[in-house]
């Protein structure tokens, strides 16, 4: 399907143009671009006059449900504006499936750089790099430090048992994958690092708010030097829960000097271990200092990250195999797949 076909599917212009115009008031420049890097939901840039917005909005043709609640991504960001969390500014959310066809809202777009596989040229020094990885994991305790019932969120999810129920959730869509993915090959390593962590699970963990995909490609640095975060993005895992679970998926990609290649190259870059990036051992640390919380449980939380990962994989795998998606990256599963579970492996044995 070509791009042009597709974002008529995403947005009807004109009334997105007489939206804008009632609640922006008029704008001689309007131009829409689609974004395709990202998760589930759909993300649209937008020129109105002389503001750079952005638009979120759920895949077209699919109800709203947990996995595209776009409205409930808008909630926590509007929730968080005004605290020490870094945010782009929320303008707009809209329930009128009139106006583009489905929910969606509105915000500020930040300048500066989303970094995936290469560090910013102006960022490539050890001072800058150290203090990258500094700005990153603060700003995550700042999050998990975010008193959500003082800023509207109590209701936003149940931390109590929320560890125990990752565990589940995921083996269950690992199961669900394999019923597929069997034809191709087993992975029987997987159902060997599901049990670990099913007795593994630890009996007590703070309750905060989580963001539930917390790396390096979540947040934008703004423009200039020394780095700073301008804000934290794609909300749409959000929840209340196991700050650990945070922590754990962060240190997951990020890469140490001596760790193994990456079992998917695509989404794990390797630059951080270049001279100037702290370790994972000084995240961790830097982490503790910040919220005062002691980090007991590493090789369960590592453990848990590279897990979900190979269930993402799985399913990625799984929907080639039906005809559901020609993703380049989804074939490349049913060999990374495999490697995801040795590494897991390897934490749970300590040699990670």
């Amino acid at each position: 399907m070509s791009d042009e076909p597709y974002l008529d599917r995403l947005i009807d212009e004109g009334s997105l143009r007489s939206y804008f115009e009632g609640e922006l008031g008029p704008a001689e420049e309007f131009s829409i671009s689609h974004h395709q890097e990202g998760h589930s939901n759909e993300t649209l840039f937008v020129t109105w006059g002389d503001r750079e917005l952005v638009i979120r909005r759920p895949p077209p043709g699919e109800t709203a449900d947990t996995a595209h609640d776009v409205l409930r991504e808008y909630r926590v960001m509007d929730a968080l504006q005004g605290t020490a969390v870094p945010m782009p500014t929320t303008l707009l959310a809209c329930e009128d499936h009139d106006v583009i066809g489905g929910d969606f809202y509105v915000m500020e777009r930040l300048p500066g750089d989303v970094i995936r596989g290469e560090e910013p040229d102006r960022f490539a020094e050890p001072a800058h790099r150290e203090r990258l990885g500094e700005e990153l994991v603060e700003t995550l305790a700042e999050i998990h430090a975010v008193d959500y019932e003082a800023v509207g969120l109590g209701e936003f999810g149940r931390p109590e048992g929320f560890t125990e129920r990752q565990v589940e959730r995921w083996g269950k869509q690992i199961d669900w994958a394999a019923e597929t993915t069997a034809e191709r090959r087993e992975v029987p390593a997987l159902d060997r690092v599901g049990e670990w962590l099913e007795e593994s699970v630890p009996d007590d963990y703070p309750h905060t708010l989580v963001h539930g995909d917390y790396k390096l490609d979540n947040v934008s640095f703004e423009p200039g030097t020394p780095p700073e975060i301008g804000g934290v993005l794609d909300w749409e895992l959000s929840t209340l829960g196991d700050p650990f679970t945070d922590l754990g998926w962060m240190l997951s990609f990020w890469h140490d000097a001596g760790d193994p290649e990456p079992a998917i190259p695509e989404l794990y870059p390797t630059f951080m271990a270049r001279e100037g990036y702290p370790t994972r051992p000084e995240l961790v640390a830097r982490y503790e200092d910040a919220t005062g919380y002691a980090f007991e449980h590493d090789r369960f939380y590592r453990t848990l990250a590279v897990y979900k990962m190979a269930g993402l994989g799985e399913m990625f795998l799984a929907r080639y195999m039906n005809g559901d998606s020609d993703d380049d990256l989804y074939p490349k599963m049913e060999e990374a797949v495999p490697r995801l579970a040795e590494r897991a492996l390897a934490i749970i044995e300590g040699e990670d």
